[in-house]
């Protein structure tokens, strides 16, 4: 009988000390590389936009932890060391990719919590920022391939 991953204390570990931070950094990252297409970077002081930066950071990183953890259920996957990226992948992109059009959409349009400036490009017909959306595809991704490669250690001959 295969082990899900939610009982996997490898699986676990693999989030904790190798995805989260992963995504962390990204995400911290992206933030700061995209403020200039909201109002905030032309609006705000520096403390509201540091201030920003860390809470959408944090905010991703509980978003996509949890995608992931929906992917995971949803590809049936057990411990880490059968887990096959390209299906993980593609429904944390789905998830991920859905969860952004809905956000933006919410916080720009009817919460108005926050506003493009007039250089972020958007998306045709849904209004959705390209570069939210860019986050989404490229940084979860990009956080799980490099918390699935081996380390070092497991690389290096007698490593485990």
């Amino acid at each position: 009988m295969r082990v899900a991953w939610i009982h996997s204390s490898a699986a676990w570990r693999l989030l904790a000390a190798r995805f989260v931070p992963a995504l962390a950094a990204l995400s911290l990252i992206w933030e700061f590389g995209h403020l200039p297409f909201y109002t905030l970077w032309d609006a705000g002081s520096v403390g509201e936009i540091a201030f920003a930066a860390v809470h959408c950071t944090a905010g991703d990183v509980l978003i996509g932890a949890g995608v992931l953890m929906l992917a995971l259920v949803a590809t049936r996957a057990g411990p880490p060391e059968t887990w096959r990226f390209a299906p993980i992948a593609v429904v944390v992109v789905m998830l991920s990719a859905s969860y952004t059009i809905f956000s933006e959409w919410m916080n720009v349009e009817v919460r108005e919590s926050w506003a493009y400036a007039r250089g972020m490009p958007t998306l045709p017909l849904l209004g959705t920022g390209v570069t939210p959306l860019l986050q989404w595809l490229v940084v979860p991704t990009l956080s799980l391939w490099l918390a699935l490669r081996p380390t070092r250690a497991a690389r290096a001959p007698g490593g485990g």
